[in-house]
């Protein structure tokens, strides 16, 4: 026996839960199974493939095109459905579909298994074709009529009986240490019930759960029927056939010999997966051979998630309904103790309240060595003892458990008393306690057989499960335990702890660390005031020593210095107004205007995108335009009742926003005989104060002047900027070359497949396509070209009943280009009239669809 093979394990009761049985390396024998490697090569074949295609055999298949087999509408549907596949995740399948190409119709599955893909098929059922989604619909409706868990359980079992015709059928219920309980059962008359039986959780394997999980229906149609081998067992790198997602995986003997034990000849499983864990299971059996279609499968497989909703749906109700008590209880509990502002002690004259959120039979409040009790309790001489048992837990955590005695042996001398607690520590040094005791619960649990000695004699794969015996309700009373504090519970305990701890007992520290923060910010605010009066005095001396040279009188002089002043308040409340935001370029320039020239404000014409000034540059850019509106209306354009000012401003190559100040119509401009401080500022403050540039020209005509704003003093709103958004990838210069020329198209998909085309509409809109049309037929799409103006296409070859060809014509008379996207892989034959096209095979991958549009847009560019 080869060590290394899984298909060689051997398996019995002993060594079940290390069992490979994903890797079995064999199916059931009512379906067969190809496995092909991704570029389409056959690389597994089950050995019954000659009984399902004529003329075939492993031998003449491995290593062979996967064409070989199939046709090529086959493979286009193959392509089609790993397309939807998410993650390698499930499986894709198809009902009464030509597989063959033979008019006999297969029910198919697909899926993808490390680097094979793996095609499942079965004959399809003769009959009506069952509708999923009206069924379902029908099922649901029925169990959501009932008032209660319970009522839901019962219901559902009745249900699946009905739809499915299994003798028996059971959900489990799966508790936190993976044992189960039968807790609804609907059987036909005559059969034994299991209803309340429980079953250990080596009943079902840790890899078993992990399937379950993964894979969540399971046939088993046959016990007696052998299984059948792929071919090969081992791929060249010497390992198996991973079956995890596989609807015909083989069976492992020891289930197959459990389940013979159990006189059941058939099986099917539903999986019920809440929060990504194994909740429960629906286990129908059948005595004598019985197989499901894999469209009725797939059906329940839906009815078990939409359960999986409903159950979870109900259980968090539950939860809310309780939590929302506990919080109206723990509210009332933190406003009594706010109010009267208790020492840890104290807490315990508030031991009824406590007792309310979290039930108990007995409560006691440790503090500084001493005990105050209530109900059953330990005695006060046991606390000590039981404290420092308690202070090896975490010191910020509660520690709750259902069997103290079984983790604190002294606690058996008050194990008549008390059998579970919850403790809450509410502070550190010494370390005090809130406990929550609960007294014993004897218990008495049927369990299908004694879970601690199921081995009776040994059978043809070792110890086995003697018959009949091995399924007696065996009873088992438990003692020692208490009722199990709920989740709910737990989350309230700790609920209660931040409570108490941040509320109360650290209240005074609290309160002294607020008050100090509030003074270091007070100091901090201070600073801050001092050196921003400090630099504003300045700044208006130096205006002031500044403006002196070359006025004419006091007045005159006022009047200058007024109005710089002005421009610096008003830039001021700009910054201060939104808590130094940035502001939009566009209203420091019209907050000047409207100051300075107010009737003549109409004759600025501002024009540019949304820019955004960040508040350190305010100061600034205020005093510069403030100079370029005064100037404008002393000598300018502004001067007389004809002239006009166009201020423009863009993004150049080097993210600069250039400002392009323009005066026209005005009277003539002649350079000044001497330079003041107006002409100071208008130069040189964006130059020396922000890093940027300023250039002024006096044409006769007019003024004209161009400042450069660097990209760090601004933000450019609306999406049109030409720097990346904080946290996106850094295009690459292959990839800006490819799909830079898709930016602010138009495009049409035509797909007949709803959710291929929702994926490649998602992927262009996010690429800088602006608009997306949808079409999945022929005609479809010839009335959006009629209706849209389109820039590029995207067409299926394959639209079902019709190909995309026929849009060709209209698509070359509009001069749209075009790539086409296929499932035939490299047998793709285009009309002549497609021209150099280029075509895109299924599953295809984002930046492969979006280069190929980009090239094709290129290439129509070219050639027009």
């Amino acid at each position: 026996m080869n060590l290394s093979d899984p298909t060689q394990f051997a398996v019995d009761l002993t060594n079940c839960d290390r069992e490979p049985i994903h890797r079995l390396g064999r199916i059931q024998g009512f379906g067969f199974l190809v496995a092909a490697s991704m570029d389409w090569m056959i690389q597994h074949v089950s050995a019954n493939v000659g009984a399902f295609v004529d003329g075939c055999s492993p031998d003449s298949l491995l290593g062979e095109p996967l064409d070989t087999l199939l046709p090529s509408a086959a493979m286009h549907a193959v392509r089609g459905r790993l397309q939807l596949l998410t993650h390698n995740e499930g499986s894709e399948r198809l009902f009464g579909f030509d597989l063959l190409g033979t008019g006999r119709p297969f029910d198919v599955a697909v899926h993808v298994s490390g680097h094979s893909i793996v095609i499942e098929a079965e004959p399809s059922a003769e009959g009506p074709a069952t509708n999923p989604g009206t069924l379902v619909k029908s099922l649901i409706a029925r169990i959501q009529r009932t008032d209660d868990l319970a009522g839901l359980f019962r219901e559902s079992v009745r249900q699946l009986r009905g739809v499915t015709g299994f003798d028996r059928v059971m959900l489990y219920r799966f508790a936190d240490d993976n044992s189960g309980e039968v807790v609804a059962e609907s059987s036909r008359s005559g059969l034994e019930s299991f209803l309340g039986l429980h079953y250990p959780a080596t009943d079902i394997p840790q890899q078993a759960r992990a399937l379950y999980v993964r894979n969540q229906i399971r046939i088993i149609a046959d016990v007696d029927a052998e299984p059948v081998p792929i071919e090969p067992g081992l791929d060249p790198n010497g390992e198996t056939l991973d079956l995890s997602l596989s609807l015909l995986r083989a069976v492992s003997p020891i289930h197959i010999e459990y389940l013979k034990n159990m006189g059941v000849s058939a099986s099917f499983s539903i999986s019920i997966v809440i929060d990504g864990r194994l909740w429960g299971l629906f286990a129908l059996h059948h005595y004598s051979a019985r197989h499901l279609a894999m469209e009725l499968r797939s059906t329940t497989e839906l009815f078990g998630q939409m359960i999986s909703l409903i159950i979870e749906a109900r259980l968090q109700k539950e939860q809310r309904r309780a939590e929302e008590t506990v919080r109206d209880l723990h509210d009332r509990f933190v406003g009594k103790i706010v109010s009267a502002t208790p020492s840890v002690e104290a807490l315990a004259d508030f031991a009824d309240d406590l007792r309310q959120i979290v039930p108990c039979d007995g409560f006691a409040v440790y503090a500084k060595g001493t005990t105050r009790s209530f109900g059953l309790c330990p005695l006060a001489d046991d606390m000590p003892a039981l404290a420092r048992f308690l202070n090896r837990a975490a010191a910020s955590r509660i520690y709750a458990t259902d069997e103290l005695a079984a983790v604190h042996p002294a606690a058996e001398n008050y194990a008549d008393r008390v059998a579970g607690i919850l403790a809450i520590p509410i502070s550190r040094s010494p370390r005090d306690y809130l406990l929550f005791f609960r007294k014993e619960i004897v218990q008495t649990i049927q369990w299908a057989g004694d879970p601690a000695s199921k081995l009776g004699t040994f059978g043809p794969n070792g110890p086995r499960l003697t018959p009949r015996k091995s399924f007696e309700a065996w009873q088992e009373t438990v003692r020692g335990k208490s009722l199990a504090f709920t989740e709910a519970e737990r989350k309230a305990a700790e609920t209660l702890r931040v409570s108490i701890l941040e509320v109360l007992l650290r209240f005074n520290e609290e309160t002294e660390r607020r008050q100090s923060l509030a003074a270091q910010r007070q100091e901090l605010l201070i600073a801050e005031l001092n050196h921003r009066v400090r630099n504003i005095l300045s700044l208006i001396r130096a205006l002031i020593v500044q403006s002196r040279p070359g006025v004419r009188s006091v007045d005159e002089f006022a009047s200058i210095i007024g109005g710089r002043i002005q421009a610096l308040a008003r830039a001021h409340d700009q910054i201060t107004k939104q808590n130094f935001a940035a502001q939009d370029l566009a209203e420091i320039i019209q907050t000047e205007v409207q100051a300075y020239i107010g009737s003549k404000a109409g004759r600025v014409r501002l024009d540019g995108p949304e820019i955004h000034v960040e508040a350190r540059a305010f100061s600034t850019l205020a005093l510069v335009f403030h100079e370029m509106v005064t100037n404008s209306a002393k000598y300018g354009a502004l001067s007389d009742s004809s002239g006009s000012v166009t201020v423009s401003w863009h993004i150049d190559a080097n993210d600069t926003c250039q400002i392009d100040w323009r005066e026209t119509g005005g009277p003539p401009v002649a350079p000044p005989s001497r330079r003041g401080f107006g002409s100071t500022i208008i130069e040189r403050s964006i130059p020396h104060d922000l890093g940027g540039d300023a250039e002024v020209t006096y044409h006769l005509s007019g003024l004209a002047a161009r400042f450069g704003l660097p990209a760090s003093h601004y933000q450019l709103r609306d999406g049109d900027t030409q720097r990346l958004p904080i946290g996106e990838a850094p295009q690459t210069a292959e990839t800006m070359t490819e799909t830079g020329s898709l930016q602010g198209l138009s495009a049409l998909i035509v797909e007949d497949n709803m959710i291929i085309a929702l994926d490649a509409e998602q992927i262009l809109l996010d690429n800088g396509i602006a608009r997306v049309f949808t079409a999945a037929s022929v005609a479809d799409a010839l009335a959006i070209l009629d209706a849209e103006a389109v820039d590029l296409a995207m067409l299926d070859v394959n639209l079902g009943s019709e190909t995309s060809f026929a849009l060709i014509g209209p698509l070359n008379r509009k001069n749209i280009p075009f790539i086409f996207v296929t499932g035939y892989g490299e047998a793709l034959d285009l009309p002549e009239d497609a021209g150099p096209v280029e075509s895109i095979k299924k599953p295809f991958a984002d930046h492969h669809m979006l280069a190929a549009l980009a090239r094709a847009n290129a290439r129509r560019a070219v050639a027009g």
